[in-house]
């Protein structure tokens, strides 16, 4: 029997373990003080209306309802039908690709944006939200359509441990661009990620997805990525190549600490221009207490 490391590998019964915790935290609610009145407002985009059905139309009913299709059809005039959208879609994207495979404390990455993702969905559920998801990597990127209970929370979770390959190789912009596609405006959507390969384009896409959603980055890195040790001599390695680090060139290591200050900078000034919310989380770090501090 092959005994899998948790610290490691994400583990199914550890994100399902995670219920009780996430059913303690308060999902992500922005407010800001309006511009006029000097109210606080709620800054979400508003549930929607969902078509419920199509009925013969009423004296009273606004035209602008007409369902002109069935009309056209029926020969007799009928008005849609729609219903209040009671519950907000919490929409978790979470990033799997290689890098993401790493860590020389705690958890890997990995594992780390499961058990927010985890925590998250136990939240939603808890809150009576709708959970859906999606999860991307170098050979998938799965889109799970938001729905309401426990098994919406397990679907999720199955697939963040059980990831399929499904022949979807989508660059990071292409990966966002799915996304803006599949969170329907007005949800809160959280991305989790450690951001390698943002650019201009990437900028752009969660620009967009924040004008029509609630938008939180949750940054997950490791220490070692922020900063390396400034004495001894160091390998690392993947199956493609090996890097040996020097910490006696000084320079170098400068070089690569402003390169992580850079990424983390570029995405605290996305998030300040677009009132997006910026989430901090290392591999050693209680992810119960990164979400509540959010």
């Amino acid at each position: 029997m092959t005994m899998t490391n948790p610290r490691v590998t994400v583990c199914l019964q550890n994100l399902i373990d995670l219920a009780s915790a996430g059913a303690s935290l308060r999902l992500f609610r922005h407010q800001r003080l309006a511009s006029q009145t000097g109210n606080y407002v709620s800054r979400v985009k508003g549930r929607g209306m969902e078509f419920d059905e199509t009925r013969l139309y009423q004296a009273g009913d606004d035209i602008r309802t007409i369902d002109w299709r069935v009309t056209a059809r029926t020969g007799k005039p009928h008005t849609k039908v729609f219903r209040e959208e009671r519950e907000r879609p919490v929409f978790i994207s979470v990033d799997q690709r290689a890098a993401m495979h790493f860590a020389t404390r705690g958890v890997f990455k990995s594992v780390q944006a499961a058990k927010l993702a985890g925590l998250l969905a136990w939240a939603a559920e808890h809150h009576g939200d709708r959970i859906g998801g999606q999860i991307f990597n170098e050979t998938m990127c799965l889109e799970l359509k938001p729905h309401s209970g426990k098994h919406a929370v397990l679907r999720l979770l199955n697939a963040l441990a059980t990831p399929k390959p499904n022949g979807l190789a989508l660059s990071y912009e292409q990966v966002l661009a799915r996304l803006n596609q599949h969170a329907r405006p007005g949800s809160l959507v959280y991305l989790i990620s450690d951001f390698r390969g943002i650019n201009a384009q990437v900028e752009a896409y969660l620009a967009k997805l924040g004008r029509h959603c609630e938008l939180v980055l949750i940054f997950v890195y490791d220490a070692l990525e922020a900063q390396l040790p400034d004495k001894g001599q160091y390998r690392f390695a993947n199956d493609e190549r090996e890097v040996f680090v020097d910490a006696a060139n000084h320079q170098g290591l400068s070089t690569y600490r402003q390169r992580f200050q850079a990424r983390q900078e570029q995405l605290q000034a996305l998030a300040r221009l677009h009132n997006m919310r910026f989430v901090l989380c290392d591999t050693h770090a209680d992810p119960i207490r990164c979400l509540a501090a959010a």
